[in-house]
């Protein structure tokens, strides 16, 4: 991290911001985050029958236990990405992989 000077102020938010960016920290923390989202989004049933989310450049993998929840989520891949994009803040999902 770059040193300041005494009379430098720094906010902690930007200061954790350029921490972040600095160390390329970005794909560790949106997989996280994601999963978060996922569960906060879908519900709790659905979260149940969630085994594994990977995050892949712009690709969600989502692995699923239950065949008919997967064929059943399938039919609202466009808005299920709207969703989690949206409460991510930022356009970082383009597909869904359902398995």
């Amino acid at each position: 991290m770059k040193k300041r000077r005494k009379n430098e102020e720094m906010k902690l938010g930007d200061l954790l911001k350029s921490f972040v960016d600095e160390n390329k920290l970005d794909k560790g923390l949106n997989q996280v985050k994601i999963r978060d989202v996922w569960n906060s989004q879908m519900g709790p049933a659905i979260e149940k029958y969630t085994t594994n989310l990977l995050l892949k450049k712009d690709t969600l993998y989502v692995q699923l236990s239950s065949s008919v929840l997967r064929e059943e989520l399938s039919y609202g891949k466009e808005k299920i990405i709207r969703n989690l994009n949206e409460e991510m803040g930022k356009e970082l999902i383009s597909k869904l992989v359902l398995r």
